[in-house]
């Protein structure tokens, strides 16, 4: 999910009974539902090193076992040398509670959508799936963002501060072409509600309740979308038989916005397959876009996925294409892409290139 999504789930979880837990809550439950992204940094080296290391180390079981002891430690001590608090200092206990709480919903929420995670890394880097919710959820932001706000809009520079990054978040939703109108209309509806239960004030003195009703609901709603891509993996899977088509594999992957329709993409044995379900449409599934070969693995392929430049690329690949040009001249350009981000080929994320000599030695990018 992105930043904006884990830092207001971990602002949210800070405004439950958990609060009560240290002096410390709030900080501690923000930066540990941020910290396994401190493998973001790889992401300023190069494209593919950041592909082969994202959401693995720092997202895997070993360090969801010692990040929250890091992070434990690190407060104590800021709490000491930075703070200099007097009185009674925060312990540690209850502080490694908060932080492996927080740490914990990083994966969880990243496992939900389309890009994956690799749960059990350092041991096994197997890429696990959720394929529920789009890497950008409005509706994540809206619920866990409410208590948020309705804590921290008690002054008038806090109030400006989250009127700007509201309208920011607004026109980012309603300016969008991909988010249906509907659903514009649905966020506008649930700024306004938020807006004016902080206006009433009626509801600032019971936000741990609040903050737990939104949190739930934010819970429902994930289950829901889980449960849905895997219906619409079934359907999907018996409408393509139908068709005399044997699906391999089938990603009912989540739309922008819109929680009733689901991007499909199908491998067969030799292609892939594009759809789209929707539940509210005329038409509940539909073919949304051509056949695209999914390539042979043969030599000249072998040869460019040892490429040093898509070792990443090559471990991250979940529906990968192989397109394989032959210069007599010059030797071989293999494409190597990812159709769940570069579906239509073309430099970018999730799409490579290989020169190979006749001799299949890989040049230098």
């Amino acid at each position: 999910m992105d930043p904006i999504a884990h830092t207001l789930v971990g602002a949210s979880l800070a405004e439950t009974p958990l609060k009560r837990l240290s002096v410390l809550a709030t900080p501690t439950l923000i930066l540990a539902a941020n910290v396994p992204d401190i493998d973001a940094v790889t992401m300023l080296f190069d494209r593919d090193i950041s592909l082969g290391f994202r959401r693995g180390w720092t997202h895997g079981i070993l360090a969801m076992a010692i990040l929250p002891l890091a992070l434990a430690g690190l407060m104590l001590i800021l709490d000491r040398v930075v703070v200099h608090r007097h009185g009674k200092r925060p312990q540690a206990g209850p502080l490694i509670v908060l932080s492996y709480i927080g740490v914990l919903t990083h994966p969880v929420l990243d496992w939900l959508n389309t890009y994956g995670v690799r749960l059990l890394m350092p041991f096994d880097g197997r890429w696990f799936y959720g394929d529920a919710l789009f890497i950008v959820d409005p509706w994540i932001w809206l619920l866990a963002g409410s208590a948020v706000v309705l804590a921290h809009t008690r002054t008038k520079v806090a109030v400006g501060r989250w009127l700007a990054l509201g309208s920011i978040l607004s026109l980012l939703v309603i300016s969008v072409s991909l988010v249906p109108v509907p659903a514009q209309l649905f966020w506008v509806v649930g700024v306004a509600l938020i807006v004016g239960i902080r206006v009433w004030s009626g509801l600032q003195m019971g936000l741990p309740r609040v903050a737990m009703f939104c949190l739930s609901s934010a819970v429902i709603y994930i289950v829901i979308m889980v449960w849905s891509s895997r219906v619409a993996v079934h359907q999907v899977t018996e409408w393509l038989t139908e068709r005399g088509v044997v699906p391999v594999e089938t990603m009912a992957g989540p739309l922008l916005a819109n929680p009733f329709a689901r991007d499909i993409i199908v491998a067969d044995e030799w292609h892939y397959h594009f759809l789209e379900l929707n539940w509210l449409g005329p038409e509940r599934i539909r073919i949304s876009g051509a056949a695209i070969d999914r390539g042979n693995v043969g030599p000249v392929v072998e040869a460019a996925l040892s490429a040093p430049h898509v070792q990443g690329l090559a471990t991250w690949a979940r529906f990968p294409v192989y397109v394989v040009e032959e210069y007599p001249d010059a030797g071989y350009r293999v494409t190597i892409r990812d159709v769940r981000y570069a579906r239509l080929g073309g430099a970018g994320f999730g799409d490579t290139v290989v020169e190979l000599d006749h001799d299949l030695t890989v040049r230098a990018p």
